[in-house]
Protein backbone atom coordinates (compact mmCIF):
# COMPACT_ATOMS: atom_id res chain seq x y z
CA UNK A 1 0.00 0.00 0.00
CA UNK A 2 2.83 2.68 1.48
CA UNK A 3 4.90 1.83 -2.68
CA UNK A 4 1.21 2.66 -4.30
CA UNK A 5 0.85 5.44 -2.46
CA UNK A 6 4.36 6.80 -3.05
CA UNK A 7 4.25 5.44 -7.30
CA UNK A 8 0.66 7.63 -7.22
CA UNK A 9 2.43 10.95 -5.85
CA UNK A 10 5.48 10.90 -8.31
CA UNK A 11 3.09 9.97 -11.47
CA UNK A 12 0.47 12.74 -10.68
CA UNK A 13 3.65 15.47 -9.94
CA UNK A 14 4.66 14.26 -13.61
CA UNK A 15 1.86 14.71 -14.95
CA UNK A 16 1.17 17.99 -13.87
CA UNK A 17 4.55 18.66 -15.37
CA UNK A 18 3.85 17.97 -18.68
CA UNK A 19 1.60 20.78 -19.46
CA UNK A 20 4.55 23.15 -18.35
CA UNK A 21 7.08 22.22 -20.84
CA UNK A 22 5.15 21.46 -23.38
CA UNK A 23 4.25 25.06 -23.32
CA UNK A 24 7.86 26.18 -23.88
CA UNK A 25 8.52 26.08 -26.96
CA UNK A 26 12.40 24.84 -28.47
CA UNK A 27 14.74 27.62 -28.92
CA UNK A 28 14.62 27.40 -32.90
CA UNK A 29 11.08 27.96 -32.52
CA UNK A 30 11.28 31.21 -30.70
CA UNK A 31 13.95 33.33 -32.36
CA UNK A 32 12.08 32.40 -35.92
CA UNK A 33 8.86 34.27 -34.21
CA UNK A 34 11.22 36.87 -33.65
CA UNK A 35 12.54 37.14 -36.53
CA UNK A 36 9.09 36.65 -38.10
CA UNK A 37 7.98 39.69 -36.20
CA UNK A 38 11.67 41.73 -36.46
CA UNK A 39 12.30 41.16 -39.88
CA UNK A 40 10.95 42.28 -43.44
CA UNK A 41 11.57 42.01 -47.08
CA UNK A 42 11.72 45.94 -47.06
CA UNK A 43 10.76 48.88 -44.75
CA UNK A 44 10.47 52.31 -44.70
CA UNK A 45 11.36 54.41 -40.94
CA UNK A 46 10.61 57.79 -40.21
CA UNK A 47 11.86 57.88 -36.64
CA UNK A 48 14.07 60.23 -34.16
CA UNK A 49 17.00 59.46 -32.20
CA UNK A 50 17.18 61.40 -28.82
CA UNK A 51 21.09 61.47 -27.65
CA UNK A 52 21.46 62.29 -23.74
CA UNK A 53 24.34 64.82 -23.24
CA UNK A 54 25.93 65.81 -19.96
CA UNK A 55 23.87 68.73 -20.43
CA UNK A 56 21.24 68.61 -22.48
CA UNK A 57 19.25 65.98 -25.23
CA UNK A 58 19.76 66.25 -28.69
CA UNK A 59 17.09 64.94 -31.23
CA UNK A 60 17.94 64.02 -34.60
CA UNK A 61 15.12 62.59 -37.06
CA UNK A 62 15.73 60.85 -40.15
CA UNK A 63 13.72 58.57 -43.17
CA UNK A 64 15.51 55.24 -43.39
CA UNK A 65 14.78 52.89 -46.43
CA UNK A 66 16.12 49.06 -46.07
CA UNK A 67 15.41 46.02 -48.32
CA UNK A 68 16.64 43.24 -46.84
CA UNK A 69 20.00 43.03 -44.94
CA UNK A 70 22.22 43.86 -48.37
CA UNK A 71 20.71 47.78 -48.67
CA UNK A 72 19.69 50.67 -46.43
CA UNK A 73 19.24 54.54 -47.24
CA UNK A 74 19.12 56.89 -44.56
CA UNK A 75 18.55 60.80 -44.84
CA UNK A 76 18.75 63.16 -41.72
CA UNK A 77 15.36 65.52 -41.47
CA UNK A 78 17.12 67.33 -38.68
CA UNK A 79 18.68 70.00 -36.65
CA UNK A 80 19.33 72.24 -38.87
CA UNK A 81 23.40 71.17 -38.93
CA UNK A 82 22.40 67.05 -39.11
CA UNK A 83 20.02 68.13 -42.30
CA UNK A 84 21.04 66.16 -45.73
CA UNK A 85 23.38 64.38 -44.69
CA UNK A 86 22.66 61.04 -45.92
CA UNK A 87 23.90 57.35 -45.61
CA UNK A 88 23.86 54.78 -48.38
CA UNK A 89 24.96 50.83 -47.17
CA UNK A 90 25.38 48.54 -49.91
CA UNK A 91 26.35 44.32 -48.53
CA UNK A 92 28.76 45.31 -46.47
CA UNK A 93 29.87 49.12 -47.74
CA UNK A 94 28.55 52.10 -46.43
CA UNK A 95 28.98 55.54 -47.55
CA UNK A 96 28.33 58.61 -46.19
CA UNK A 97 27.64 62.42 -47.75
CA UNK A 98 27.87 65.45 -45.85
CA UNK A 99 25.78 68.61 -47.44
CA UNK A 100 28.58 70.91 -45.57
CA UNK A 101 31.44 70.10 -47.38
CA UNK A 102 29.60 68.71 -50.66
CA UNK A 103 31.83 65.19 -50.25
CA UNK A 104 30.97 61.06 -50.26
CA UNK A 105 33.28 59.28 -47.90
CA UNK A 106 33.00 55.24 -47.42
CA UNK A 107 33.51 53.83 -44.33
CA UNK A 108 35.11 50.52 -43.37
CA UNK A 109 36.85 48.22 -40.87
CA UNK A 110 37.28 49.51 -37.73
CA UNK A 111 36.04 53.18 -38.56
CA UNK A 112 32.27 51.32 -38.39
CA UNK A 113 32.43 51.15 -34.59
CA UNK A 114 32.31 54.64 -34.21
CA UNK A 115 29.72 56.42 -32.70
CA UNK A 116 26.77 57.60 -35.08
CA UNK A 117 26.63 61.27 -34.10
CA UNK A 118 27.65 60.88 -30.95
CA UNK A 119 24.94 58.62 -29.84
CA UNK A 120 24.97 54.95 -28.34
CA UNK A 121 24.86 53.14 -31.71
CA UNK A 122 28.23 52.69 -34.10
CA UNK A 123 27.80 52.52 -37.64
CA UNK A 124 28.39 48.64 -37.43
CA UNK A 125 24.45 48.86 -35.41
CA UNK A 126 23.11 50.45 -38.03
CA UNK A 127 24.20 48.22 -40.60
CA UNK A 128 23.24 45.23 -38.70
CA UNK A 129 20.02 43.79 -39.85
CA UNK A 130 20.07 40.27 -40.11
CA UNK A 131 18.13 37.55 -39.03
CA UNK A 132 19.16 36.06 -35.82
CA UNK A 133 18.89 32.40 -37.25
CA UNK A 134 21.26 33.56 -39.76
CA UNK A 135 23.72 34.37 -37.07
CA UNK A 136 23.09 32.62 -33.88
CA UNK A 137 22.43 29.34 -32.28
CA UNK A 138 20.33 29.63 -29.59
CA UNK A 139 18.90 28.00 -26.33
CA UNK A 140 16.63 28.29 -23.61
CA UNK A 141 17.97 29.12 -20.04
CA UNK A 142 15.58 30.24 -17.80
CA UNK A 143 12.29 32.22 -17.29
CA UNK A 144 11.96 35.85 -15.84
CA UNK A 145 9.90 38.93 -15.56
CA UNK A 146 10.85 41.79 -17.19
CA UNK A 147 8.16 44.98 -17.16
CA UNK A 148 5.39 42.76 -15.78
CA UNK A 149 5.76 40.87 -19.06
CA UNK A 150 7.00 36.96 -18.40
CA UNK A 151 10.06 36.13 -20.92
CA UNK A 152 11.98 33.39 -21.74
CA UNK A 153 15.93 33.87 -21.30
CA UNK A 154 17.90 32.93 -23.81
CA UNK A 155 21.20 32.52 -24.72
CA UNK A 156 22.70 33.08 -28.33
CA UNK A 157 25.81 32.27 -29.77
CA UNK A 158 27.28 32.92 -32.90
CA UNK A 159 27.76 30.64 -35.61
CA UNK A 160 28.85 32.80 -37.97
CA UNK A 161 32.27 35.07 -38.23
CA UNK A 162 30.84 38.72 -39.29
CA UNK A 163 29.01 39.77 -36.60
CA UNK A 164 28.80 42.33 -34.22
CA UNK A 165 28.67 40.65 -31.22
CA UNK A 166 29.53 37.33 -30.03
CA UNK A 167 26.83 36.41 -27.51
CA UNK A 168 23.65 37.86 -26.76
CA UNK A 169 21.78 37.37 -23.47
CA UNK A 170 18.45 38.12 -24.52
CA UNK A 171 14.93 38.63 -22.71
CA UNK A 172 11.88 37.62 -24.95
CA UNK A 173 8.01 37.95 -24.53
CA UNK A 174 6.38 34.89 -24.36
CA UNK A 175 2.96 36.05 -25.48
CA UNK A 176 4.68 38.39 -28.34
CA UNK A 177 7.69 36.65 -29.26
CA UNK A 178 9.59 40.44 -29.18
CA UNK A 179 12.91 40.85 -27.52
CA UNK A 180 12.48 42.89 -24.36
CA UNK A 181 16.00 43.40 -23.60
CA UNK A 182 19.54 42.32 -24.39
CA UNK A 183 22.95 42.43 -23.05
CA UNK A 184 25.45 42.07 -25.39
CA UNK A 185 29.01 40.64 -25.37
CA UNK A 186 32.19 40.42 -27.15
CA UNK A 187 34.01 36.95 -27.98
CA UNK A 188 36.04 38.08 -24.45
CA UNK A 189 32.96 37.99 -22.31
CA UNK A 190 32.80 41.74 -21.60
CA UNK A 191 28.98 43.67 -21.80
CA UNK A 192 29.45 45.98 -24.89
CA UNK A 193 25.87 47.15 -25.17
CA UNK A 194 22.21 47.11 -23.13
CA UNK A 195 19.26 47.53 -25.28
CA UNK A 196 15.62 47.91 -24.13
CA UNK A 197 12.80 47.72 -26.24
CA UNK A 198 9.39 48.93 -25.27
CA UNK A 199 6.00 50.85 -26.60
CA UNK A 200 4.94 46.92 -28.11
CA UNK A 201 2.75 47.83 -30.81
CA UNK A 202 1.09 45.51 -33.29
CA UNK A 203 1.64 46.55 -36.83
CA UNK A 204 0.13 44.34 -39.98
CA UNK A 205 -0.17 41.45 -38.05
CA UNK A 206 3.34 41.35 -36.06
CA UNK A 207 4.49 42.59 -32.75
CA UNK A 208 6.92 45.62 -33.41
CA UNK A 209 8.70 47.61 -30.55
CA UNK A 210 8.51 51.44 -31.20
CA UNK A 211 11.26 52.81 -28.64
CA UNK A 212 14.31 51.35 -27.80
CA UNK A 213 17.44 52.22 -26.08
CA UNK A 214 21.08 51.64 -26.57
CA UNK A 215 23.30 51.87 -23.76
CA UNK A 216 26.75 51.51 -24.56
CA UNK A 217 28.31 49.97 -21.51
CA UNK A 218 31.89 51.12 -22.31
CA UNK A 219 30.55 55.16 -21.85
CA UNK A 220 28.60 57.01 -18.45
CA UNK A 221 25.50 58.21 -19.73
CA UNK A 222 21.43 57.16 -19.80
CA UNK A 223 22.11 55.60 -23.71
CA UNK A 224 20.24 56.40 -26.56
CA UNK A 225 16.58 56.12 -27.61
CA UNK A 226 15.56 55.45 -30.77
CA UNK A 227 11.72 55.97 -31.35
CA UNK A 228 10.02 55.20 -34.17
CA UNK A 229 7.13 57.51 -35.56
CA UNK A 230 6.21 55.83 -38.77
CA UNK A 231 6.71 52.02 -39.90
CA UNK A 232 5.80 50.65 -43.39
CA UNK A 233 6.40 46.80 -44.03
CA UNK A 234 6.69 45.37 -47.17
CA UNK A 235 6.54 49.00 -49.10
CA UNK A 236 7.38 49.99 -52.41
CA UNK A 237 10.77 51.48 -52.74
CA UNK A 238 12.47 52.68 -56.08
CA UNK A 239 15.64 51.10 -57.17
CA UNK A 240 17.19 54.50 -57.71
CA UNK A 241 16.91 54.89 -53.88
CA UNK A 242 20.03 52.16 -53.40
CA UNK A 243 22.31 54.26 -55.74
CA UNK A 244 25.58 56.06 -55.18
CA UNK A 245 23.61 58.98 -57.64
CA UNK A 246 20.93 59.32 -55.12
CA UNK A 247 23.75 60.51 -51.66
CA UNK A 248 23.90 63.99 -53.70
CA UNK A 249 20.05 64.27 -54.63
Amino acid sequence: MKFTAITTLILGFFLLTIPAFAQTPNAETIIQKIDDNMSSKNRIVTSEMVIRGNRKDRVVSSRGYSEGNEKSFTEYLSPEREKGTKMLKLEDRLWIYSPSTDRIIQLSGHMLRQSVMGSDLSYEDMMEDRKLTDMYDAKVIGEETFSDRKCWKMEMIAKVEDVSYYKRLVLVDQERFVPLKEELFAKSGQMLKQTTLSDVVQIDGRWFPRKMNYKDMLKAGEGTDFIIKEIQFDADIPDYIFSKGSLKK
